[in-house]
């Protein structure tokens, strides 16, 4: 068996893609152990890619043709953001498939998130992730990134709450 190729493309992601990053997102949250099921009402709510790409920007990152990650970004009033303030950028349900996790996809996105915010004049991103996922967790302050709890939120439906973290640009 031959290695898995190094090269990584961050692209914006086509409807064609929606399908496969559902299935991305699936696999992570169900691999986190927060949901049992893709029918609770939040695991239908992540996996409606469209409903994301209509009001932010869905990336994609793709190794060998085949889409390894995902994650969505949007500024400050673009309606879907949760935590984002005036001048900031968010991220959300950055993804990697399970089965490439660690491969630098996460780290890759992550920076296609905060070189897309540069540009756009934005102060800092933030960013959500789940109290219980240890590899986003040692990630993000690896990338620069610290904890801001006054902006924890909660999953809808559910009493888990979700740690955000911030970084200045």
């Amino acid at each position: 068996m031959s290695a898995p190729s190094k090269h990584l493309t961050i692209r914006e992601a086509t409807a064609a893609d929606y399908a496969e990053i559902a299935r991305i997102t699936w696999a992570a949250y169900l691999g986190a152990g927060y949901f049992d099921s893709t029918e609770h009402p939040y695991m239908r709510q992540i996996a409606d890619v469209g409903y994301r790409a209509a009001r932010g920007t869905v990336l994609v990152a793709e190794r060998d043709g085949l889409i390894v990650g995902s994650v969505t970004l949007m500024a400050h009033g673009d309606g879907f953001e949760q935590v984002a303030r005036e001048g900031e950028f968010e991220f959300r349900l950055l993804v990697v498939d399970p089965a490439v996790q660690r491969s630098g996809a996460g780290s890759a996105l992550v920076a296609e998130v905060e070189a897309r915010a540069k540009r756009a004049g934005a102060t800092a991103v933030v960013l959500t992730t789940g109290d219980r996922w240890e590899a986003p967790n040692a990630l993000y302050p690896r990338l620069g990134y610290v904890r801001a709890p006054e902006l924890d939120w909660p999953i809808p439906d559910t009493d888990i709450m979700l740690p955000v973290y911030r970084k200045t640009l």
